[in-house]
């Protein structure tokens, strides 16, 4: 009988080592994006040990990966200590636009000072900040530099995160303080090396400090560890989308096909709709997206942008006044709408945007770039620099401001020659012999294309070249690398002059005749005119100007088209947006230009100009086709 109690304790023994094995299997799944197997491991093992709080905390980030939200919350809420889960249920709350009881699950957890108290301290924190107590939750994420300062090293990695999380909000009136989360960020990661959440946090704060390239290092490290990682996905298809490639969609593909329920996926992915102006498809998402979470702050701003885009200006206002009564403070819904003015052309739209940012916040430094670059746009120089200048000095980081900056400076060099239609701005060391040649192109082009169109431009039409192809690019997007030779903003038109090309390998008045159409295409339609057809268009209108002017057929166009490789009429904008290769925007300017080429020689040139007024009444482009 004294064999018994050995027996029994041998066999309890066996059990706690199979169970921490089994554990530790189900951890490594969690680790590395197995997120199926890791879920019915955890619940196996909670089944036998419900008071397990590792356990019960690892099924839940196993489920909400894949957005099981609602099994996620009830988890939360079934823990035998209810304040040890209660920063997690005070999360997911968040996720699903709960956010009163979302407060109240974070001062919880605050008040038992539960084992992620700090977490939930800047997750209370954050939540005011999005409804608008912005001066509340400043002072409390500044308590965050005393944690850190007063720690003496002991801090968690989740403690270590939280505290860059704080410090990140504050960088938005102390940009030195950047410096100080990513540290934070990087300490974690040393600490807790197979915890993620370090490493996607820094991604996220290197892209806002515009450093793609870092930011898709961090995010490639997680995702290599695990490829299915809902954080570093989303990230690296914001990374990609920042680079303006069209790999972005197939990474948020990959994320919604594990959380067909990630609000943010399909709040960008309805955002990359509206910029290739598919409005539809974008209204769709957008849907998804609010059915997640009604209140969502993001998804709402996303349905504000198709309103306005597509001219329903009284829904755009309904969903404005809903979005600010979430949070009285918010400017990102007019940020972003300034982005998406400045993606479809729309220069006025995008002032106006970033003009009611500002007023909501002053602090928003991306509004003020957006102010000052777009008035550059339209020619309010003076203005445009000012606004620069304050957006530079809140945000030293933004490489675009700096290069605007520079670019300006260099102005003073330049010389005015006025015609009769036409400011012209060009650079002292060529501007007297330039003008000799550009003047007369630029008047002929402008009595052409005015009897076509029947209409004229705002007056005069500021031309800027510029004999530094790198300053081009810089007065267009603001850095270096722009492959086009010119680019028209409405009564603005910049492009490279002779100079800034090799002798033979530029056809400057072919490329001034293509711009100037864009302005009489933007002026006729109210700038609501379509990428491609107004690309299509003015390749049209230079071949109508000069023989041998426009792009022409090419070897590799034929056998695009052979290979089937050309897009449909009704997805050009695609072509110009979103290339599928390289050679496709080129390949989109010859075929679109053949589309008016057909409309002109059986319908007349008339039937053109009533599809750009068209446009300006709010038509779309398969209205106008039928």
């Amino acid at each position: 009988m004294t064999r018994y109690p050995a027996l029994i304790l041998a066999s309890v023994l066996t059990a706690s080592s199979l169970q921490a094995q089994t554990t530790a299997e189900a951890r490594e799944s969690l680790q590395a994006g197995q997120y199926e197997d890791a879920a019915d491991a955890f619940r196996t093992i909670l089944e036998n040990d419900p008071s397990s709080y590792d356990v019960r905390r690892d099924l839940i980030r196993a489920l909400l990966a894949t957005g099981k939200y609602e099994a996620s919350e009830l988890l939360a809420r079934e823990a035998p200590a209810p304040s040890s889960f209660a920063n997690t249920l005070g999360e997911i709350l968040v996720l699903r636009g709960r956010v009163e009881e979302a407060a109240k699950a974070f001062q919880e957890s605050i008040d038992a000072n539960a084992r992620d108290a700090l977490t939930a301290e800047v997750n209370l924190a954050e939540l005011l900040f999005s409804q608008g107590e912005i001066d509340e939750a400043m002072t409390r994420f500044d308590r965050f530099i005393d944690i850190y300062n007063t720690s003496d090293g002991r801090l968690s990695a989740t403690e270590l995160v939280a505290v860059g999380r704080a410090v990140r909000y504050l960088g938005r009136t102390n940009p030195d303080l950047f410096q100080d989360a990513l540290r934070a960020f990087d300490e974690a990661a040393s600490i807790a090396p197979m915890w993620h959440e370090p490493r996607v946090r820094a991604g996220e704060l290197f892209l806002e400090k515009y450093s793609s390239t870092d930011a898709q290092s961090e995010f490639e490290k997680v995702l290599g560890v695990n490829p299915r990682h809902p954080g570093a996905l989303l990230g690296l298809a914001k990374a990609l989308e920042f680079d303006g490639t069209s790999d972005a969609g197939r990474v948020l593909g990959q994320l919604l096909e594990i959380n067909s329920n990630h609000l943010e996926a399909r709040a960008l992915l309805a955002s990359q709709h509206l910029t290739r102006e598919r409005y539809q498809d974008a209204y769709e998402q957008t849907e998804m997206a609010l059915a997640i979470n009604p209140n969502s702050l993001v998804a709402l701003t996303t349905l504000a942008g198709a309103h306005l885009l597509t001219g329903d200006l009284e829904k755009f206002q309904q969903v404005r006044e809903r979005v600010l009564q979430l949070n009285p403070r918010y400017s990102g819904l007019d940020t972003k709408l300034a982005e998406l003015a400045v993606q479809t052309r729309r220069y006025g739209d995008a002032v106006t945007r970033a003009e009611a940012a500002v007023e909501l916040d002053p602090y928003s430094w991306t509004a003020w770039g957006l102010l000052g670059m777009n008035e550059l746009r339209l020619g309010d120089v003076e203005q445009g620099k000012t606004h620069l200048m304050r957006a530079f000095e809140g945000d030293p980081y933004n490489p675009w401001f700096k290069n605007n900056l520079d670019l300006l400076d260099t102005f003073e060099r330049f010389e005015i020659h006025e015609t009769d239609h036409f400011e012209l701005f060009l650079h002292g060391t060529e501007s007297s012999l330039l003008a000799t040649y550009l003047a007369p192109i630029a008047e002929e082009a402008y009595e052409s294309l005015t009897r076509r169109y029947g209409g004229e431009p705002l007056l005069p039409v500021r031309a800027e070249l510029f004999p530094s192809h790198a300053d081009f690019s810089v007065r267009t997007l603001g850095e270096a690398g722009l492959g086009a030779l010119g680019v028209s903003f409405g009564r603005v038109l910049v492009m490279d002059s002779p100079g800034a090309r090799e002798r033979g390998d530029y056809n400057w008045a072919s490329v001034f005749w293509h711009e100037l159409a864009h302005t009489f295409h933007l002026a006729i339609s109210d700038n609501l005119v379509p990428r491609w057809f107004s690309e299509g268009l003015a390749v049209h209108e230079q071949r109508k100007a000069r023989q041998g002017w426009g792009h022409q057929v090419t070897i590799p166009f034929l056998r695009a088209l052979a290979e089937g490789k050309l897009k449909k009429v009704s997805e050009l904008n695609d072509g110009f947006m979103r290339p599928d290769y390289p050679q496709q925007v080129i390949f989109s300017y010859y075929q679109s230009s053949l589309v008016f080429q057909v409309i002109e020689d059986r319908y007349g040139f008339s039937a053109i100009r009533q599809m750009l007024e068209g446009y300006r009444r709010g038509a779309t482009t398969a209205e106008l086709f039928e």
